[in-house]
């Protein structure tokens, strides 16, 4: 590993790390390597700004479902948060603060999305080519790109021929004024129920098409005193008390996945509250899931569900047949006019269907996309078997429906960390995953799936269109910490390139 190793101006770099995105897991990697006294990285991200999904997403009313003692790094913690759950405005602040302690923008190249990503075994190197034209030759190539970031757009017939506004949540156009406009909003996910609440007192009407609803649970919510943040910032050991409460409370709420009498009792919950907020019982039945919870995404909210007593906003349960020029029509044949429509329909999770379009290339030519046609599939959710140096933060199987994905982010990056100084400490080019233990790993996870509220019956995010779950970590999150505390070398093979680079990049990569 090196040290203090500049950017060039040239359009050929040289490095020994190169990190795609520069959201919570690029930036984590970035701190870490720093810290280990190397600098000789690059962060590669395809927007203009750093802090991933935090970044691209700036619709109303964005927010965190999982507490900001939580949602931050354990190294870098904040006590000025102003409430339990933070808004989008203040993670991206909490961003640009720790980007900005570490000095990481003079490593992060904006503008530059990798198109291609292939490995020489002869020189045990990646070449990773932008659609800027640039060519990043890097010893390890680190995935932080995450899971939300490729939007998903719905197949309407004729939405194309719309003459309104039309904007996905993560795409959302503040230029647009939608004050009294009449909005269509297709989708009941975790952005639809932040930003339709938000809109709903400005627009003229709010149509809300839900194709399967969701269950929903309280937001436990509240502003921090001035004195909580005072006595946080005199009293570190506070603050982390604080968050490892909430650590726990999180991992409790695995219970519901593995026993049908938590899950009865959190179904409770949120009929009760619907009970409360939704005045009207035809809208609560339409409202009400016919699923298991935790099946799908639990959402947290206190303003979906009065929402639906405003007089300027109806719950639509019908398909949609076509959007027309002015208007939308369900498959009842009833049309609804329409200035804007607003598309929540989420984020490609799926890694077979994001990275469509951005050949990975390894061992004899192997093809990421060809490897995961069936299944997406990874050690630990981080390296994979025929990629050597290859490493992935957020990979197959490591979501999370209970607790905070910056713990696991920061355990990845850990194992990362101790990956390299292992391959190090053995002299060798590169390592990589040995295809056995990557198999029994991953058929122990799919096993472990079964019989779980994951696999209940519903259809979601989670699957594949086969039903397989190749998004969810089933375990706790001490568990994943535990099983990434310490790289087994025994699980890898180690190589030796057969060719050595030039005397400049050999220097530029290993000094």
């Amino acid at each position: 590993m090196t040290s203090k190793a500049s950017l060039p101006s040239s359009s050929v770099q040289t490095v020994d790390v190169a990190i795609l995105g520069a959201g919570f897991g690029g930036l984590c990697a970035a701190i870490k390597l720093r810290e280990a006294g190397n600098d000789n990285f690059v962060i590669l991200e395809k927007g203009s700004d750093v802090g991933g999904t935090w970044n691209f997403n700036s619709y109303p009313g964005a927010a965190c479902d999982v507490q900001s003692h939580m949602y931050s790094f354990s190294f870098e913690g904040n006590p000025d948060w102003s409430k339990r759950f933070a808004s989008r405005g203040e993670i991206k602040a909490y961003i640009d603060r720790v980007t900005d302690k570490h000095d990481l923008r003079r490593f992060t190249r904006f503008g530059q999305e990798v198109t291609e990503a292939r490995f020489d075994e002869a020189t045990a190197r990646w070449t990773l080519r932008t659609t800027a034209g640039d060519t990043i030759v890097a010893r390890y190539f680190l995935l932080a790109s995450g899971p939300l970031h490729v939007v998903s757009k719905p197949a309407i017939k004729g939405l194309e021929k719309f003459q309104g506004k039309v904007m996905h949540s993560a795409e959302w156009d503040h230029g647009y004024d939608i004050k009294d406009k009449t909005v269509v909003s297709i989708g009941t996910g975790a952005s639809a129920i932040q930003y339709c609440p938000e809109i709903a007192p400005q627009v003229k009407q709010l149509y809300v098409f839900q194709r399967t609803p969701a269950w929903v649970v309280p937001r436990d919510d509240r502003a921090y005193l001035g004195i909580e943040k005072k006595a946080f910032a005199l009293f570190p050991l506070l603050r982390k008390l604080h968050r490892a409460r909430f650590y726990w409370s999180n991992e409790a709420r695995l219970l519901g996945a593995f026993n049908p009498q938590v899950a009865r009792v959190l179904e409770a919950v949120s009929k009760l509250l619907m009970r409360i907020q939704v005045k009207d019982p035809a809208i609560r039945a339409k409202l009400t899931p016919d699923y298991t919870i935790g099946c799908k995404r639990v959402l947290i909210s206190n303003k979906w569900f009065p929402m639906f007593n405003r007089e300027n906003v109806e719950l639509v349960t019908e398909g949609i047949r076509e959007v027309r020029e002015h208007s939308i029509v369900t498959q009842e044949g009833v049309e609804r006019p329409a200035d804007c429509i607003v598309l929540g329909t989420g984020f490609v999770v799926d890694p077979r269907l994001y990275m469509k379009g951005f050949p990975v290339i390894g061992l004899g030519g192997r093809d990421l996309r060809q490897d995961w046609k069936d299944a997406s599939e990874a050690y630990l959710g981080t390296t994979v078997t025929g990629y050597p140096n290859m490493f992935q933060l957020v990979g197959p199987n490591t979501g999370l429906g209970h607790n905070s994905i910056i713990f696991m982010i920061e355990a990845q990056v850990n194992y990362f960390m101790d990956c390299l100084k292992i391959a190090a400490k053995k002299q060798a080019d590169y390592l990589d995953v040995k295809p056995e233990v990557q198999h029994e790993y991953n058929a122990n996870i799919q096993r472990d799936l079964q019989g779980t509220v994951w696999t209940s019956g519903c259809s979601s995010w989670y699957q594949q269109a086969d039903g397989k779950n190749t998004a969810l970590w089933p375990y706790t999150t001490v568990k994943f910490w535990m099983d990434t505390r310490k790289a087994k070398p025994d699980d890898y093979v180690f190589g030796i390139a057969s060719e050595k680079l030039t005397s400049r990049e050999d220097e530029v990569a290993t000094a």
